[in-house]
């Protein structure tokens, strides 16, 4: 059985795409994330975690070894609150 040339040109456009696609999220999602590769299964410790570093540095995958907070990190803090019963 012969092969269908013609379908060929088609097929390799839209391989293309996807992989033009999936490479483009894949370089959005790490420039987003400062070169790292994105999280998953985050716990309630680890977004606490990446709440504290976003307000200590500005990004919450950024990391300080300053050990002093700046001057507003007292203040910026964000309450949870809880809805009443």
């Amino acid at each position: 059985m012969p092969v269908p040339w013609e379908a060929l040109i088609p097929f390799g456009l839209v391989t293309a795409m996807f992989g033009a696609a999936g490479t483009l999220l894949n370089v959005s999602k790490r420039e987003q994330n400062q070169g790292k590769l994105p999280r998953y299964h985050i716990d309630e410790f680890e977004a606490m975690l990446m709440d504290r570093d976003q307000r200590l540095t500005g990004h919450a995958r950024k990391q300080t070894s300053d050990p002093k907070a700046p001057e507003g990190f007292a203040t910026n803090s964000v309450w949870y609150t809880e809805r009443a019963q």
